[in-house]
């Protein structure tokens, strides 16, 4: 995992601990005693409640982990607004200089992240490439269709 900071909102950091608590408490006995259930029922070779509650403690156990290293790794900041600059919260416009094509997009937190709901993680390699710039900026982002440049329009 990662060791780079997390940008996210006060919310959401909230939110990982709030999940972290429910995964790491009651969720965590109740697939406890799921086990305990099925290992009762005999033979454990053919035992498909065993096995997929085993599974599902898995995948619960990795789940926690990765949310203990978003939270380890959280750090606050405070949404932008007024910036001059593009800024982790803040709404940017920008154009295709090639297509003209116009995008808005929010630079939100990873876990916020849907673009086609114009919601841009700040860790994309898009989001990346437009923050610290200004109106009227050009700037060019590696795609897989090649290097694109694009002129900021907006910033709210």
């Amino acid at each position: 995992m990662s060791t780079e900071p997390r940008p996210m909102t006060a919310q959401d950091l909230e939110a990982l601990r709030a999940e972290l608590v429910e995964l790491e408490g009651p969720r965590r006995r109740e697939i406890a005693a799921r086990i305990k259930t099925a290992r009762e029922w005999g033979d454990l070779k053919e035992n498909a409640e065993y096995h997929a509650a085993k599974e599902e403690q898995g995948h619960l156990e990795t789940r926690i982990l990765r949310l203990r290293d978003e939270v380890q790794h959280a750090v606050v900041v405070e949404s932008a607004s007024g910036s001059e600059t593009v800024e982790f919260g803040c709404q940017v416009v920008f154009s295709d200089r090639a297509s003209g094509r116009e995008q808005r997009f929010r630079i939100v937190a990873a876990r916020q992240a849907k673009p086609s709901e114009g919601l841009l993680s700040v860790a994309s390699p898009l989001a990346t490439a437009l923050l610290g710039h200004r109106v009227g900026d050009v700037v060019s982002v590696s795609a897989p269709s090649g290097v694109r440049e694009l002129v900021i329009n907006e910033i709210t």
